[in-house]
């Protein structure tokens, strides 16, 4: 009796032992908690082009930061002088729509090379965060939004201050023109309305002042340089020179077919890579020949100041 006991108590059991797990085959298990997805890292900014800085720090020739004062406002400009033995005649360079570059300082310095003074002031100075200049902003359009913001009489006065302070320097010979680039073109165009005494303002594919009134003021040469696939300026262009004719102005103009807008600092920057498209060497090689032949007219007018 003792041993059929035993055999129906371990009956028993294994009967409960297959029904529970009969049921765990049936309910279903809770699913693992997933595994969380790593945190996105974003894509770090694009670093700025560097060969324009790098062509920079190879020039021997002199250059120095100064401060320029504009009744309360201060200035801060980049200069650069040529290796000449004589006095010599000084362009203020009017910066793009970017603001003060390591492109604009290229810039002034290939002006040196010319034999020219080159002074480029940072006509955000103050105006940026925390009272700083276009360094002090994160991002492009931000100083594109301060540019365009820029109240016009105080654009006017400071380069006014600009041109009074290189003009009265022991190296200069008294004469000074102006040249711009893009916003910057605009501005050297509008600046001739205000400055009588400018030697000549050059426009690099910027537009001309859009009143009679303001035309009648210029007394320089106004000498442009524009782009072929450039409509947005291009097409002012013809306006412009119907009024400076009117006015009996002088303006010289030269339209560089297969350049686009910005062609000199696209000109300046190292060409494509072998396997890039063919309408990007393409691109870059009317840009460069544009800012070539710029050079070489640029240089021819201001030998004759």
């Amino acid at each position: 009796m003792r041993n059929l006991a035993i055999t129906v108590l371990l009956l028993t059991a294994l009967s409960a032992f297959a029904q529970d797990q009969h049921a765990d085959h049936q309910m279903p298990r809770p699913a693992p908690a997933p595994t969380p997805a790593p945190a996105a890292v974003p894509a770090p900014a694009p670093a700025p082009p560097v060969w324009a800085k790098q062509a920079l720090e190879k020039s021997p020739r002199h250059r120095e930061w100064v401060n320029v004062k504009n009744g309360d406002r201060t200035v801060s400009a980049f200069v650069v002088y040529p290796e000449v033995k004589t006095k010599t005649t000084s362009v203020v360079v009017i910066h793009e729509i970017f603001g003060m570059s390591d492109w604009v300082q290229l810039l002034a310095d290939e002006l040196a090379a010319a034999g020219v003074i080159a002074i480029a002031p940072d006509l955000l100075s103050g105006m940026g965060p925390n009272g700083g200049g276009t360094s002090s902003f994160t991002d492009g359009t931000s100083v594109g939004k301060s540019i365009r913001d820029l109240p016009p009489d105080q654009i006017t006065a400071d380069l006014n201050a600009i041109a009074d302070y290189v003009s009265k320097l022991p190296a200069a010979n008294g004469k000074v023109a102006v040249g711009g680039f893009c916003w910057g073109g605009a501005q050297s165009f509008r600046f001739a309305t205000n400055r009588p005494t400018l030697a000549a303002a050059f426009v690099f594919y910027g537009n001309g002042p859009d009143s009679p009134e303001a035309i009648a003021r210029i007394k320089a040469p106004v000498y442009g340089f524009y782009a072929g696939n450039d409509a947005r300026i291009g097409a002012t262009v013809p306006k412009t020179m119907e009024m400076m004719t009117a006015a009996k102005k002088d303006y010289d103009i030269v339209t560089y077919e297969g350049s686009g807008h910005g062609f000199m600092r696209a000109g300046d920057a190292p060409p494509p890579a072998a396997d890039a498209e063919q309408k990007v060497k393409d691109a870059y090689a009317g840009n460069k020949k544009a800012r070539d032949d710029s050079w070489v007219r640029w240089k021819g007018i201001l030998g004759k100041l």
